[in-house]
């Protein structure tokens, strides 16, 4: 099947890159899906306790603001009806492939067309957006002698709710956003619960409450009372950025409202002591809770404060030497992110595969564009996540971005477009040199920064204002070519 423009992925990257191009009167336009529903990461993610970490207002697309959330930060389930309801209002649905593995993309010189394998049938385009996200693939610990298990394994991402955890003795692996939100539903549930924690994280309150059906009412007839109260909490997240760049009066606040918290949930001074993290704040992702702490205070969770190491039969077994009989094991252990699986199945100009160019981590021109990968889009990829802010301001951002370079593409009959190796180059150092002095590269082992090059190569160094701009910018500029160099 030949197509203009194919995208790979129906979650929050692939429905704003659809909705943009159709916005923009691209129409012809294919989203291959592998699972069998949209929403990616709000799909997969099903554990108990799910939900947004960022204001519910402000966790959506600015062309189709929602004025019906009902919590102030919203639950996993309700995201997923969003980005249902944002498919189909768009009209994407029809043009959705689903059930649809890629399994090889390859660029062809002859035609200047990419060749993309799937499961279900060949296709071919010219312009090919990767939107596969970079929380897709989970990440699972060697558990050695694990074959030896004799209960149930999942990962938090691929939660079996026909699982009932009734009476059963429940070992949860890891301490990130993921398992503060399951460890208390699990608690209350289960027999026992037992947390191996390898790195302790910060903490500071969360604050949910609903939104009251009157609120909603008033935002639905109003859009100009939803705009504003999203534009107060966009700005209010922006201000979460000084945290992370600057060891001043804002991280210091970050850190006292934090370890306040931990003080005031936690009274045992022994166990808040194995609380209390040994890093820099923000060096890892921040967390909301306001029952994590006093799940583990009240007892009803008991904090093993070393990685699991092995496993024996009926029994997981602690770096401590402390073992623990168990039915469940819950790897709630995050995501491959700072290399995609997708990156080994693409191949640019002279067979050049996309994992190798990465292999001293991920780079791009303007987040987006990769020198050796003509009329390639990555959405969700290198330098495209924000610490402190909506991850929809930087995917509607490249959405954006990738319909006017499409767009002008048409208007000004050029075939391909392709950022130069010096171009990316720059680009790279400018993020560096941004990075260089954050909370992120403070010392601490976190999913932002790339293990081979140490590198940030997940978050952008800046706001989201900066990022918009960046990018906008990159719009008004001529057209990327391999052989001409683009100022960064």
């Amino acid at each position: 099947m030949d197509v203009d423009t194919i995208i790979v992925g129906a979650g929050i990257a692939g429905i704003a890159a659809g909705a943009q191009l159709l916005r923009a009167g691209m129409d012809d336009v294919v989203i291959l899906e592998r699972a069998h529903d949209v929403g990616g990461t709000w799909r997969d993610n099903v554990y108990p306790g799910v939900a947004c970490d960022i204001p519910s207002h402000l966790y959506a697309f600015s062309f189709r603001p929602n004025p019906s959330w009902t919590q102030r930060y919203s639950t996993g389930s309700e995201i997923q009806d969003y980005l249902r309801g944002v498919a189909r209002d768009e009209g994407l649905l029809p043009r959705i492939r689903f059930g649809t593995d890629v399994t090889d993309m390859a660029w062809n010189d002859d035609d200047q067309r990419w060749k993309v394998h799937t499961s279900t049938g060949d296709y071919s385009c010219r312009t090919l957006i990767l939107a596969a996200g970079r929380l897709s693939e989970p990440k699972s610990p060697e558990l050695p002698n694990g074959e030896s298990f004799t209960g149930t394994v999942m990962h938090s991402s691929r939660w079996d709710p026909s699982i009932d955890l009734t009476g059963k003795r429940v070992a949860v692996i890891g301490t990130g956003a993921s398992a503060v939100q399951l460890v208390p539903h699990v608690a209350a549930t289960a027999a026992s619960t037992v947390l191996f924690q390898r790195s302790a994280p910060f903490v500071v309150p969360r604050g949910d409450a609903p939104i009251s059906p009157e609120s909603q009412a008033a935002f639905a007839a109003d859009a100009t009372t939803l705009t504003r109260h999203r534009d107060t909490l966009f700005t209010e997240a922006e201000a979460g950025h000084a945290a992370r760049v600057e060891d001043g009066a804002d991280r210091a606040a970050l850190r006292a409202t934090a370890l306040d918290h931990l003080a005031t949930q936690v009274p045992d001074p022994d166990l808040r002591a194995q609380l209390t993290p040994d890093y820099e704040i923000g060096c890892k992702r921040v967390l909301l809770s306001d029952d994590y702490y006093p799940a583990i205070a009240s007892g009803a969770v008991q904090l093993e404060s070393s990685a699991l190491v092995g496993v024996d039969g009926n029994e997981v077994i602690a770096a401590s030497g402390n073992r623990f009989e168990i039915d469940v094991l819950v790897l709630a252990t995050g995501f491959t992110t700072t290399r995609p699986p997708y990156a080994k199945n693409v191949r640019g100009r002279d067979g050049r595969v996309l994992a190798d160019h990465w292999a001293e981590g991920m780079t791009a021109y303007a987040t987006m564009l990769v020198a050796g990968f003509p009329n390639l889009m990555v959405l969700d990829g290198p330098n495209a996540a924000l610490g402190h802010n909506s991850a929809f301001v930087m995917l509607e951002a490249q959405a954006e971005l990738a319909a006017a370079l499409i767009a002008r593409m048409g208007i000004e009959s050029v075939d391909v477009i392709e950022a130069s190796e010096a171009a990316e180059r720059e680009w790279t150092a400018r993020v560096d040199a941004a990075s260089t002095g954050t909370v992120w590269l403070s010392g601490c082992r976190s999913w932002y920064v790339d293990e081979r090059s140490g590198r940030l190569t997940l978050l952008w160094p800046g706001t989201g204002t900066e990022f918009r701009e960046a990018l906008r910018a990159v719009a008004e500029q001529p057209l990327p070519v391999a052989s001409q160099h683009i100022p960064a």
